[in-house]
């Protein structure tokens, strides 16, 4: 007699069991408890299935260190003076103007040197610069050279030196050529007569000698300028030698202001470069 409930009798297989509706695997569980999306390995608390490291959505990311910024303190600022050495008969006159224009932050002070004083003043720091004659010691020294000078002879009013125009070394036979010790050249002119006195003192001195109509004086134009009287007047000497004026500077000290000295005195613009 067959058993109730199987007419075929053989045992029915039991259905696969469902999860139950809401709830989740083991390991869904302990994922969610960790923070991450189920089923991603190494998800960080707080991201949303992202890279390792990926800062959470909402925060922001950290901000490098600012650069430390000096001080306005610590910026230079410019010199209340530029002092600049002068040897007699030098012409710094439109330098002049243009500092003014350009370092008007900056008085320029002239200071007067002596010839034989020129190196000596430079290095012991009572100036910052100066106009100089060539040849000078260079010894820490920087030496631009800015222009030649042409000779002339300072003579009395009543020679007969006066009658040319111009004059050579040749025509200076027999006079009594005078040298100051301030004297730019050292020359020695063929034929001439040495003086019967002790070189005069200074240009100043030798000018007023040559005045007073004894002998002649062989200096550079700018000093005949600067010395100019009625009763000196002065030639060109065509084959007389040259007088190279130059600006100098101690080399250790080259400062800002010397710079733009520099750049004036070579023509560059407030705008130009120093290339």
């Amino acid at each position: 007699m067959a058993k109730s409930g199987n007419s075929s009798g053989k045992k029915r297989d039991a259905a696969p069991a469902r999860p139950t509706k809401g709830k989740l695997t083991r390991g869904a569980q302990l994922a969610a408890s960790k923070g991450g999306k189920p089923g991603v390995k190494g998800a960080k608390p707080g991201a949303k299935g992202g890279k390792p490291g990926t800062p959470a959505k909402g925060r922001a990311p950290k901000r490098p260190a600012a650069t430390p910024v000096a001080p306005e303190s610590e910026t230079l600022a410019p010199a209340a003076v530029f002092r600049l050495g002068m040897v007699p008969g030098a012409t710094p006159g439109k330098w002049i103007d243009a500092w003014h224009e350009r370092m008007p932050m900056t008085a320029i002070e002239l200071e007067p040197i002596e010839l034989r004083d020129q190196h000596d003043r430079l290095r012991d720091g009572g100036i910052d610069a100066a106009l100089v004659r060539l040849p000078l010691t260079m010894d820490g020294l920087s030496v631009i050279p800015l222009y030649d000078e042409v000779a002339v002879v300072m003579m009395n009013a009543d020679s007969s030196l006066t009658v040319a125009e111009e004059l050579d070394l040749a025509d200076l036979a027999g006079e009594i050529v005078i040298a100051p010790l301030d004297d730019v050249y050292g020359l020695e002119v063929a034929g001439a007569v040495a003086p019967a006195f002790e070189p005069p003192a200074d240009t100043a001195e030798a000018v007023a000698t040559v005045a007073a109509g004894v002998g002649v004086l062989i200096v550079p134009l700018s000093l005949a300028r600067l010395h100019r009287r009625k009763d000196a007047p002065h030639r060109r000497l065509r084959d007389g030698p040259t007088s190279t004026v130059a600006l100098a500077w101690p080399t250790d000290r080259t400062t800002p202001e010397v710079e733009a000295f520099i750049g004036i005195v070579r023509g560059r613009t407030a705008n130009s470069s120093r290339a």
